[in-house]
């Protein structure tokens, strides 16, 4: 009898337990949209579920009572709500998720050469993917760029169309471009360097505005670009994308990854060729330069214990240019018949990184470049031949109590030679060729105390010692304070330095078209930066904003400047005997709608100018040349899901800029405001297919009078008919030579297989 009312009690248990739960059912939505896949679960316990497409959902089986929900999904900030069930009945909910900045949670290393979340790096670093330049396609990072806020692609020569990029109106010779964090593009490089990095290499592209010298060196003085590469253990098994232009431009990129179970490789090739003399403007002479360019890059990772990093990559480089008058033939390189600018450039590139095998995380990091050039430039022949070495190693220590400490040093070797003065000692018989060689060890220490989740402060020192300038020191401070996740404040103060040698940064001493004056022995230049970055993130029903604003100021001593306006047949350079200053505001914008638009909007206002002292005391205000007060860019992008169809409206506007006028030049010595727009459509094929094309400079502008005296590029009737005593000059430049032109498209990316 007792064993019967055991069993009635045993089995009326799960009964009255049943009776004591409930249910929920709900829908995650964002908008009028349904979220599909967001993940749901009861805080405390085992209970959850996936919502499926149309971002439905059941728990079952939960306990009577009051419960929180927690409800993410990727791109969506977390939810948490509260809910009541009640036993034998069913709730029903409906949750709304706001839409996130997947950026924010975007890991960056460029800041502080550690690894960290975007959000809570202390340095200010704006990422940009290969999808955000994929709106605008070009076929190298130079080109890239025009649609990034406070960064100018600027070309310096309108007959071999060479350039730099300028961070906040500062010439390009300050910014520092690395590959991997490695100083790759440098010195000579420069010059023709930029137009060589294909897209297809680019994983992400970080920038940093403002002195980074304290961990990178010379030349971060206005900021750094550093391009990350694509990894091969992560990139596509194929990938392909091929375009041509109206303008018979054709660039073609094809790239193969491969992986094995302890090592994986990536091979990449990037061809260009633009073979179209194009003379709109009817001066003779080339509008663009011809260029044939191949770039071919091999990375291979290697898997080690513990995640050890191992990589290893390797890229060559040839290019082909010539810009100058439509008859021009090779037979008349180096003549003074027939003007011409001909350069050949070849590269070759080395780069990786070992991290020891030890407890402590210490990373060797190594690169070696060797760049050759061999260019004519009208009558002028320059051969240029450059290798510069370059190893550090770097331990990355976390300490008790929030505080992380690196530790670095570094040796630069740089190898320089040429066939100008700049390499050459002595006089007549007594002559001779002396490469320059400059040594450039250094040490530096970084400290970062994260006193709270809200408040981080960084600090740093580097100390370099260059075989000709001696010791250099760079201090820096970071702080950043976050009251909470949807406001943060940056602060940066730093010292930034650059060792100059003019001939292999500076397009216009290399032209022949003026001769090179230096007065006095040069001096390294130093500069001291300081800025406020705020940034806001603004979530609403129906998407969310992302603002950025920043205000800097940079204060250089020792500046070297170019003089172009004394003597119209001279390029006269000195260190400033005054200061120079770059100081103004940047805003950035993203706007992010739950329906399929995106909006990018960017804008800085700047004022970069050089206070000259004269023999008497008058100080006397000289503004950057090709620097606009103003300039913006923007980006807009609306998906038709329905028929696979994104749509890309991009540009640039500039204001008003200085340009490097002859004395009594008819030329403006002011540019115009003009505004480069372009138009994408992409169609997605499916199966990773996807075929685009549009327009480039949608409004058609070129530039008015770029060369001076194009009939008689070589001076030689320089006397006749010419009361103002005009020159030849192929410095004045503010947009590209290049009208409107029309491009079509195919890219395929064939994903990694599934292990």
């Amino acid at each position: 009898m007792k064993q019967l009312y055991l069993l009635m009690i045993i089995s009326i248990i799960p009964v009255i337990a049943l009776a004591q739960q409930g249910s929920i059912s709900g829908v995650v939505r964002t908008g009028e949209s349904p979220v599909a896949f967001a993940s749901i679960g009861i805080a405390g316990t085992t209970i959850g579920a996936t919502a499926d497409e149309n971002g439905r959902f059941v728990l079952e089986q939960i306990p009577a009572g009051t419960h929180q929900l927690n409800v993410s999904a990727v791109g969506y900030r977390p939810q948490e709500k509260t809910v009541s069930v009640k036993a034998g009945e069913v709730t029903t909910v409906s949750i709304t998720l706001q839409a996130q900045d997947a950026r924010l949670r975007e890991v960056v290393v460029t800041g502080t050469m550690r690894e960290t979340y975007l959000l809570e790096s202390p340095v200010a670093v704006e990422i940009y993917t290969p999808k955000y330049f994929q709106k605008n396609p070009t076929p190298a990072i130079f080109e890239a760029l025009e649609i990034v806020n406070g960064v100018q692609p600027q070309i310096n020569c309108n007959v071999c169309g060479t350039g730099d990029i300028h961070i906040n109106g500062m010439e390009g010779a300050y910014t520092m471009v690395l590959i991997d964090g490695m100083p790759i593009v440098s010195a000579l490089s420069t010059v023709y360097g930029l137009s060589g990095i294909p897209n297809s290499l680019i994983e992400r592209v970080e920038i940093v505005k403002g002195p980074a010298s304290t961990l990178y060196g010379s030349e971060a003085v206005a900021g750094l670009i550093n391009i990350i590469t694509k990894s091969p253990a992560t990139a596509p098994r194929l990938s392909a994308d091929v375009f041509y232009t109206s303008h018979r431009e054709l660039n073609t990129d094809v790239g193969y990854s491969k992986q094995w179970q302890k090592a994986s490789t990536l091979l990449s090739a990037n061809y260009f060729r633009f073979n179209d003399r194009r003379d709109v403007n009817h001066d003779n002479f080339t509008d663009v330069p011809l260029q044939h360019r191949i770039s071919i890059f091999n990375k291979w990772n290697l898997s080690r214990n513990q995640n050890r990093v191992a990589h290893l990559a390797a890229r060559y480089y040839y290019e082909d240019r010539f810009g100058g008058e439509l008859q021009w033939t090779p037979a008349f390189r180096a003549g003074d018949s027939i003007y011409g600018e001909s350069v050949y450039t070849r590269r070759y590139e080395m780069l990786g990184a070992y991290q020891l095998p030890i407890q402590e995380n210490v990373v060797l990091s190594y690169s070696y470049n060797d760049h050759l050039q061999n260019a004519a430039y009208g009558n002028t022949l320059y051969k240029g031949h450059q290798r510069v070495a370059f190893g550090q190693l770097v331990w990355d220590k976390d300490l008790a109590l929030r505080h992380k400490l690196l530790l670095g040093a570094a040796f630069r070797y740089t190898w320089y030679d040429d066939n100008t003065p700049a390499t050459q000692q002595g006089e007549g018989e007594t002559q001779v060729n002396k490469p320059a060689q400059t040594l450039l060890p250094g040490a530096f220490a970084q400290h970062e105390y994260k006193a709270s989740d809200k408040t981080t402060l960084l600090t740093g020192l580097r100390y370099d010692y260059n075989s000709e300038h001696g010791s250099i020191l760079s201090p820096r401070f970071n702080a950043r304070w976050s009251p909470n996740e949807d406001n943060t404040f940056r602060l940066s103060l730093g010292n930034g330095y650059r060792v100059v040698n003019l001939f292999t940064e500076d397009h216009a001493a290399l032209t022949g078209a003026r001769e090179i004056v230096i007065r006095n022995e040069l001096k390294p230049e130093q500069s001291y930066n300081a800025s406020l970055n705020y940034q806001r993130y603004v979530n609403f029903a129906g998407g969310f904003l992302n603002l950025e604003g920043s205000a800097f100021y940079t204060y250089f001593t020792n500046k070297i400047v170019a003089d172009f306006l004394t003597d119209n047949n001279l390029i006269i350079y000195d260190n400033l005997s005054g200061h120079a200053i770059s100081k103004g505001i940047a805003l950035n914008t993203e706007l992010a709608f739950t329906f399929p638009l995106r909006l990018h909007a960017g804008a800085t206002l700047m004022d970069v100018y050089q206070v000259e002292q004269s023999a008497e005391g008058n100080e006397e205000r000289i503004p950057q040349l090709q620097a606009p007060r103003f300039s913006g860019t923007f980006t807009a992008s609306y998906q038709f899901r329905n028929l696979g169809l994104t749509l890309d409206y991009t540009g640039s506007v500039k204001g008003p800029m200085h340009l490097p006028v002859q004395k009594n030049d008819f030329r403006p010595e002011m540019s115009p405001w003009f505004s480069l727009q372009n138009l994408q459509a992409t169609k997605a094929m499916g199966e990773g297919l996807e075929v685009y094309g549009g327009v480039k400079n949608l409004l058609n502008f070129m530039p008015k009078h770029p060369l001076m005296r194009p009939f008689d590029p070589f001076d030689k009737q320089i006397e006749v008919d010419n009361p103002d005593g005009y020159s030849f000059d192929t410095e004045y430049n503010y947009a590209p030579l290049q009208g409107r032109r029309f491009f079509v498209g195919l890219r395929y990316t064939l994903p990694q297989q599934a292990k």
